[in-house]
C-alpha cells in the first residue's frame, strides 16, 4: 500500500517495543478505553476494562466452545473470556514478547488452564478449516497488511454459523488530512476505514454483518480524559519502569493526540459465517 513494505516482523517488533509499558497502564489489557464523559471517575485499568466487556458481550462466547484471539496482545482477554464463561481460547500474536507474557499469565491467572497462545500471522493461521466457533480482533486488523486476506482466513477457520467480532479504530472525517495522517503514524497504520469500508471489508469476506456501534466519541473522544488518566497512573508505574522507559514511550505516542476528536471514531462489529 502505497509503497508500505513493512511485514509481520516490522509489526512483531512495534509491539514488542510498545507492549510492556502499554500493558501496565491498561491494567494488563492494550487497548483503547470507555468514558461516559470528561468527569466519569473510572480509573484508566478500568475504563479500558469496559471495551473488553463490551466487546465480549458482543461475541457470546459460551462454555465449550472454541474461539480464537487473533491479535491477542499479552493475553488479557483471552484470560478474562475463558475464566467468564469456560471457552477455550487460542491467542495467536506476531510480538514475541506478547506471546511469552501471556502464556507466563496463563500460568498464574485464572481462566489459564483453557488457553493457548501462539506466536504467528493471521494472515495464515495454521488451524484446520471449521476449527472455532468464534473469532474476536480487538484492535488487531488495523495493522493488517491485507485485510482481505485475513478476513478469509478468519472465514475459513470458522465452522458455517460461527461468529467473528472485531473493535476497531475508524475514519470519521477526511477534513484536516495532515492531522489525521499524524496520528496513524503514531500508531503505524496502514489504513483507517470508515465505518462503511469496514462493513464492505466484511461482505466482501463472504460475512453476514449482524450489529455494528460507533463509540467513537466516548473512546477517542475522551482523549483529554484519557491524558489525566494516564498522567496519573505514570506515578504510579515509576517504581516498574524507568524514567527514561516511560519518556520513550510517550514520545512514540506523542502523535496519537494530533488527531481532532471528530476524526477518529470507534467500531465494535459483529458477523456470521453462513
Amino acid at each position: 500500500m502505497n509503497g508500505d513494505t513493512r511485514g509481520p516482523t516490522d509489526f512483531g517488533h512495534h509491539y514488542d517495543e510498545r507492549s510492556p509499558v502499554g500493558e501496565r497502564y491498561g491494567g494488563g489489557q492494550l487497548h483503547m478505553w470507555y468514558w461516559y464523559d470528561d468527569e466519569d471517575p473510572a480509573s484508566l485499568p478500568e475504563a479500558v476494562e469496559r471495551v473488553s466487556d463490551r466487546v465480549a458481550q458482543a461475541l457470546g462466547a459460551r462454555s465449550g466452545e472454541r474461539v480464537l484471539d487473533a491479535g491477542c496482545g499479552t493475553g488479557g482477554l483471552a484470560l478474562r473470556l475463558a475464566r467468564a464463561t469456560g471457552a477455550r481460547v487460542t491467542g495467536v500474536t506476531i510480538s514475541r514478547y506478547e506471546v511469552r507474557r501471556a502464556r507466563e499469565r496463563a500460568r498464574l491467572e485464572p481462566g489459564g488452564s483453557k488457553t493457548d497462545f501462539l506466536l504467528g500471522d493471521f494472515a495464515e493461521l495454521p488451524f484446520e478449516n471449521g476449527s472455532f466457533d468464534a473469532v474476536v480482533a480487538l484492535e488487531s486488523l488495523q495493522n493488517a497488511s491485507d485485510l482481505d486476506r485475513v478476513l478469509a482466513e478468519f472465514h475459513r477457520v470458522l465452522r458455517p454459523g460461527g461468529r467473528l467480532t472485531f473493535a476497531d479504530l475508524s475514519r470519521e472525517s477526511d477534513t484536516e488530512p495532515t492531522r489525521l495522517a499524524h496520528f496513524m503514524s503514531s500508531l503505524e497504520l496502514r489504513r483507517l476505514p470508515s465505518m462503511g469500508e469496514w462493513l464492505e471489508a466484511l461482505l466482501r469476506a463472504g460475512f453476514a454483518v449482524e450489529e455494528h456501534t460507533q463509540c467513537g466519541p466516548r473512546v477517542y473522544g475522551r482523549k483529554n480524559r484519557y491524558l489525566r488518566a494516564s498522567i496519573a497512573r505514570r506515578g504510579e508505574l515509576a517504581d516498574e519502569f524507568s524514567e527514561d522507559d516511560l519518556a520513550r514511550y510517550a514520545d512514540k505516542h506523542r502523535g496519537f493526540f494530533a488527531a481532532r476528536r471528530d476524526q477518529v471514531g470507534y467500531v465494535i462489529v459483529s458477523a456470521r459465517r453462513p
